[in-house]
């Protein structure tokens, strides 16, 4: 409870009486040393300061005492907040130094209450340290003058009220209020404010520029409900009046008059605002200018009128399309469960639609077509659009029609149309049947013309071989041995000759025996320059292009002149009228994307290429161009081989052929050979024959191969080089004695043996009883029919029938020897 101002027995009992009721402001007076302050010990203090202090000291009002020419600083409880950190010294202690911050702003203030001025200061803002830190303060204080006995100014109450908190909130209240109205001020709607009961009190600028009227003639509701349509005033009032009964929110539309007398539909809404307690304190509205949506809705109305009349019509006539169109309409699941079938499947299949309801689609299909139809349900499920396929349906008889269908998906279903295409297929493959016997032909026929001119030249070959055998016989009974010897010769270079007809149909059938040498392109090229040109003619332009610095490649030089030859007379039977005949030869380095494009491991390569000026191909031709017997040469003029046994011979060799031709602008023909590295072979082809060393003692061979004149030549060269030799007739006579214990050195075996094993499969059994056998292989064929890379290498080695049998002895004794 509050005390009481001591008397004058109190204090004569008790000098401190006068702190009583103080609290905490009392303990802070009694706790500071006073010795040495200019007013002393509390106890000895002026009646008139001690009745001060005592007043300070128990009022409730935040209060302080200002004392003396020294300005002593004493305070109650309530002002400990505004002290911050100067309340532990601040009692007792000079006004200046306990307010230093705010000494300047202070000091004409107490100047001036000290003078017999009384002030009171409302909302004065004051920078000061408080409990809450340096910060902007507002004030609310006033100044009373105390009295000594003499009557005289001895010091000053200062009651003080912090009053920062109202002073930020009404400052944010206009700051808030002047934020509205500039937002107001910015949107493109009609904004207005209300009080409580409904009268309007403002309107931003955009209503008076919308009404023509200003502010002052809008205020209230009369003019504003004159501006609003008459068919819809009554129910605007309506909504306002129940809106401002319960305080909910107001929302309708109707149409407002503008300046020029037209009127514009308006979404008209209105919120309350309410105040810390709940009440309403004002109404707050938007008008939204909703004219050109509500003519969008009316023309939108007018549109879905029309669409629903042309959806009956559209649905009348897709019936109509259901009812009476040949072609299958399906609709079905995911799953295949039909839901619907038009009339069409009852002439197609005959099936009706109450048959197949609800009854599983993939069940009529093929069973060789099921799981490709169930695959196109899948991927149409998965969101895949459009699809077409062909797939047999059974009918209801049990046979099968071939049904070309369009599908699409929507909404959880396959909608698809379905053609019956049973006719049309079987007229396409009788005509693709008739079109492969036709193709079957022509190659019959040309295989019969290439086969007429081979039996011609064989038998011309034979005549020759057969003649001169028989002739030498004659001479050797008469003892002309000297004649015999010009016969022989004419027998040995008929064999040549037949020797190399072989290669050409082996080139053909892209088995060839090759020779691959280390072959300077340029070189070759400029070698067949001189008979390019007398073949081609004058009325060609021959051009050659190539650098200095070609790469060597690794190639039966042979066969690419054959193959470029037979280029240039491709290009010249191209031009019948004359033009230019280009070859050209380029080295050229692969990247991934090059050598993918072309079909071959990237790296280095020389290209040579072959260009004329011509008549070109059209895609289809250019797309069969190197088909064997393919042509389009008049028949007896070409046999359709000439790419093709190319092709074979590139291929062979690592490298690809590519052909860009253009109808009516030529052709270009690309020969994209690898690099080898290393020199190029420039001997000559015609050296003379070196001595062959004769075999050692005890060395043998054996000689496998079902021919058994073949098998006897054989023998014969190897005793005429002093060799023992071992024959057999196949595989399994051979293995026998290589199971034996006598020394083989070397196995000389035919690739194509008899009696379900090769020589390929022979010579791999043999390496296994004996292993580092050396083997030669002796064939008809190319080593690479049966034989992969791996298997030849130094102690592995081939030679092609017909062989010389000088050749074949060179070979056996340097494999023997190890050469």
């Amino acid at each position: 409870m509050p005390h009481s101002v001591p008397t004058e027995s109190d204090r004569a009992q008790d000098p401190l009486a006068f702190l009583a009721g103080g609290g905490e402001a009392t303990r802070l007076i009694l706790s500071r040393d006073w010795n040495g302050h200019v007013l002393g010990p509390p106890e000895g203090w002026p009646v008139e300061l001690k009745a001060a202090i005592s007043l300070v000291l128990n009022s409730p009002e935040s209060m302080i005492l200002s004392w003396g020419p020294e300005l002593s600083f004493f305070f109650n409880e309530t002002y400990f907040p505004l002290l911050g950190p100067r309340l532990p010294w601040a009692m007792g202690e000079r006004f200046d130094v306990v307010w230093a911050d705010g000494w300047a702003q202070a000091k004409p203030i107490i100047d001036a209450a000290f003078a017999g001025e009384r002030q009171r200061f409302v909302d004065l803002p004051w920078k000061l340290d408080t409990d809450r830190g340096a910060r902007d303060t507002w004030w609310t204080f006033s100044y009373s003058r105390v009295l000594d006995a003499s009557g005289a100014i001895a010091g000053l109450f200062i009651f003080t009220n912090e009053t920062t908190d109202r002073v930020l909130s009404d400052t944010a209240l206009r700051e808030s209020e002047a934020q509205f109205r500039a937002f107001a001020e910015a949107v493109p709607n009609h904004v207005w404010a209300a009080r409580p009961d409904g009268y309007l009190y403002w309107f931003n600028q955009r209503v008076s520029a919308y009404s023509g009227q200003p502010m002052e003639a809008l205020v209230g509701a009369t003019q504003w409900g004159a501006m609003v349509h008459d068919e819809d005033r009554d129910g605007a009032a309506e909504a306002w009046a129940e809106a401002l009964r319960t305080g909910r929110t107001y929302e309708t539309e109707f149409r407002v008059r503008r300046a020029d007398g037209q009127y514009r539909w308006f979404l008209v809404r209105a919120e309350p605002v309410h105040g810390a307690d709940g009440a309403i304190l004002r109404w707050v509205g938007t008008n939204t200018d909703i004219h050109e949506r509500r003519r969008q809705a009316a023309e939108l109305e007018r549109l879905t009128v029309r669409l629903e009349e042309q959806v009956r019509e559209r649905t009348a006539d897709r019936n109509a399309l259901w009812q009476l169109t040949p072609d299958l309409i399906l609709r079905c699941g995911f799953d295949g469960t039909i839901n619907a079938t038009n009339p069409a499947w009852a002439d197609v299949l005959g099936w009706h639609e109450h048959e197949l309801l609800g009854t599983q689609l993939f069940d009529l299909v093929h069973p060789d077509d099921r799981e490709r139809t169930r695959e196109g349900a899948r991927q149409l499920s998965q969101g895949e659009g459009h699809a077409r396929f062909d797939n047999r349906f059974r009918r209801k008889d049990g046979t099968y029609r071939w049904i070309s269908w369009s599908t699409h998906p929507s909404e959880g279903v396959i909608n698809a149309i379905g053609r019956d295409v049973t006719i049309e297929r079987e007229r396409a493959e009788a005509l693709a049947q008739a079109e492969e016997a036709l193709r079957q032909s022509q190659k019959m026929e040309a295989v019969g013309q290439l086969t007429g001119g081979l039996a011609h030249d064989f038998n011309n070959l034979l005549a020759g071989i057969s003649g001169s055998l028989e002739l030498m016989g004659r001479r050797l009974a008469q003892g002309q041995g000297v004649e015999a010897e010009r016969y022989l010769a004419g027998a040995q270079g008929a064999t040549r000759r037949a020797a190399a007809l072989t290669h050409r149909l082996l080139a053909f059938s892209r088995r060839q025996t090759l020779d691959p040498k280390a072959t300077g392109v340029g070189e070759l090229v400029a070698g067949l320059e001189e008979l390019v040109r007398r073949t081609v003619g004058p009325a060609i332009a021959l051009t050659i292009e190539q650098p200095a610095d070609l790469w060597p490649v690794l190639v039966d030089p042979n066969q690419l002149e054959n193959a470029l030859l037979n280029l240039c007379i491709n290009a010249r039977d191209a031009m019948p009228d004359g033009g230019a005949l280009g070859i050209k030869a380029f080295n050229e380095r692969l990247d991934a994307k090059g050598a993918r494009e072309r079909d071959l491991p990237a790296g280095d390569y020389v290209s040579l290429c072959v260009s004329d000026t011509g008549l070109g191909m059209t895609a289809e031709v250019l797309e069969r161009a190197m088909e064997p017997f393919f042509t389009t040469k008049p028949i007896g003029v070409g046999t359709g081989l000439g790419l093709s046994m190319i092709y074979g011979f590139v291929r062979q060799s690592g490298g690809q052929v590519r052909i860009q031709s253009t109808l009516g602008e030529g052709t270009s023909v690309c020969l994209h050979l690898p690099r080898h590295h290393g020199e190029a072979d420039t001997t000559e082809g015609n050296q003379p024959a070196q001595a062959i060393p004769p075999a050692t003692q005890g060395q043998t061979v054996l000689v496998v191969d079902d021919e058994a004149l073949v098998r006897m030549l054989i023998v014969e060269v190897l005793e005429d080089l002093g060799f023992a030799a071992l024959e057999a007739e196949d595989a399994p006579s051979a293995l026998v004695q290589l199971r034996g214990q006598g020394r083989i050195d070397l196995l000389v075996s035919d690739v194509g043996l008899p009696n379900g094993m090769n020589g390929r499969q022979l010579a791999e059994a043999a390496r296994e009883l004996r292993p580092g056998l050396k083997v030669l292989f002796v064939t008809g064929y190319a080593e690479n029919a049966v034989l992969n890379a791996e298997h030849l290498g130094r102690d592995t080695q081939v030679v092609t029938k017909p062989f010389v049998l000088d050749d074949l002895a060179r070979r056996i004794s340097h494999l023997v020897s190890g050469e």
